[in-house]
C-alpha cells in the first residue's frame, strides 16, 4: 500500500513537531515543510543537513512573501514554492498563524484539491469537522477539512472521554491554570501576575462541541510559566452514578495517552514532567501523553475530581496523526486509527 503523502505549512512550535510526527509514521511520507523566514528552527535544521526525525530529509518550500535571498544567505536549501508543495501531497497539516490557514484553504487547498488539517488557532468554520482522535474519530472519516482542538482541550477531552466511555459523564466543571507563553515567546512579555479570563473558558465550550451530551463549564487563569498547563476537573456521572477513585484510576491507567503519576515519586508539578521527558531523551523535551496525578483523584459525593498536566507544545501531535488517518480513510474506527498512531509514536510503551 502506497504511503500517504503529507506536507506541513509553518515550521514553528507546532509545525516542527507535526513534521517529526509524520516522519515517525511508517505508513506516511513527509514530502516537505513550508515557511516564510529563515528562523532559528530552520537554521538548526540546516546545520543537521535538513535531517529531522527518523533520519528523514525535510525539503523546504517557501510561502508567499518569503524572500528567497534571505534563505540563500543562510545557506538553507529551497525546493520550490508553497504551490509546488500543495501539488505533491495528499493532505496538508496547516500550523500557520491563526487566520492564515483559512487563506491557505481558499488560495491553495481548494484550488489544488488537497485535503487539510488545521490546528486550534483557526476558527471552527474553516473545517468540515472539529476533530478529536478519541472522542469523535468516525466523524472525520473521508472529510476534506478537519480542525484540531487546542492543547488544553485535547488533553481535557482525553480524560473526559475516558470516563464517559467507561461510566457515562453528565457534566464537568474545569479550572485551567494556563502557562502564559511557550518557551522563547518574548513578545508575551515578562510577567509576575495571575490573570483571570471571563467564564466559561473556550475549552469548556469546545468540549461541548465535540461531546454535546456532556455539559461543561470552566474558569481559566493565566500564570507566568512556560512548561505546561494544569487543569483540575470535577466530573459528574450520568443518572447519579457514583464513580469511585479506584474505578477512575483503573480507567485512566488503561488509557495509552494518559500517564498516571504521583507526587511521592517526584512529580511535584509541570516542571517535573518536562524534566522527566528530557531525561527520557525525548526530542525537545516533548511528551505526547498528558500527566494525571493519582494523588489528585478524590471523591466528592458522587462526583470525581482530578488534576492533569498538559504539555502544550506536543499534546496535539498524536490527535493530528489520527486526523490524517480518518480523513484519508487509512483506518475506519477510532480503535484502529489511534492504535496505529500510538504504535509509531511509541505512546503507552511505559505501561508495559
Amino acid at each position: 500500500m502506497a504511503k500517504i503523502k503529507v506536507g506541513v505549512a509553518g515550521y514553528g512550535t507546532i509545525g516542527q513537531r507535526l513534521a517529526d510526527g509524520v516522519a515517525m509514521q511508517g505508513d506516511m511520507e513527509l514530502v516537505g515543510i513550508a515557511d516564510l523566514a529563515p528562523t532559528l528552527s530552520l537554521q538548526a535544521l540546516r546545520e543537521r543537513d535538513m535531517i529531522g526525525a527518523n533520519g528523514v530529509k525535510y525539503n523546504l518550500y517557501l510561502v508567499d512573501g518569503a524572500d528567497e535571498a534571505a534563505f540563500k544567505e543562510k545557506d538553507i536549501p529551497v525546493e520550490g514554492s508553497f504551490a509546488d508543495l500543495c501539488q505533491k501531497v495528499d493532505i496538508m497539516l496547516d500550523s500557520a498563524p491563526g487566520g492564515v490557514g483559512a487563506k491557505n484553504k481558499e488560495n491553495y487547498y481548494d484550488k489544488y484539491g488537497v485535503k487539510a488539517i488545521f490546528q486550534g488557532g483557526e476558527k471552527n468554520s474553516v473545517a468540515d469537522v472539529f476533530f478529536h482522535g478519541y472522542a469523535n474519530y468516525e466523524k472525520g472519516i473521508g472529510q476534506n477539512y478537519l480542525k484540531l482542538t487546542s492543547c488544553n482541550t485535547t488533553g481535557l477531552i482525553r480524560t473526559v472521554d475516558c470516563l464517559d466511555r467507561a461510566f457515562g459523564i453528565e457534566k464537568v466543571a474545569i479550572t485551567i491554570i494556563r502557562r502564559v507563553a511557550d518557551p522563547g515567546d518574548y513578545h508575551r512579555g515578562l510577567t509576575n501576575a495571575l490573570q483571570m479570563d471571563k467564564a466559561p473558558s473556550h475549552q469548556a465550550v469546545d468540549l461541548m462541541t465535540i461531546m454535546p451530551h456532556v455539559h461543561a463549564t470552566g474558569i481559566l487563569v493565566h500564570t507566568p510559566v512556560t512548561h505546561g498547563h494544569i487543569i483540575t476537573v470535577v466530573a459528574t456521572g450520568k443518572d447519579g452514578r457514583k464513580i469511585t477513585k479506584e474505578e477512575a484510576l483503573a480507567a485512566f491507567q488503561a488509557h495509552p495517552r494518559i500517564r498516571v503519576v504521583s507526587i511521592d515519586e517526584g512529580f511535584k508539578g509541570n516542571a517535573s514532567l518536562f524534566k522527566y521527558a528530557r531525561d527520557l531523551g525525548n526530542r525537545r523535551g516533548d511528551m505526547y501523553e498528558i500527566g494525571l496525578w493519582e494523588d489528585s483523584i478524590v471523591e466528592s459525593g458522587n462526583d470525581i475530581m482530578y488534576a492533569i498536566n498538559i504539555p502544550q507544545e506536543s499534546v496535539t501531535i498524536p490527535e493530528t496523526m489520527d486526523a490524517i488517518r480518518a480523513s484519508m480513510k487509512m483506518q475506519l474506527t477510532r480503535e484502529e486509527g489511534t492504535a496505529e498512531t500510538n504504535k509509531y509514536l511509541g505512546i503507552g510503551k511505559f505501561k508495559k
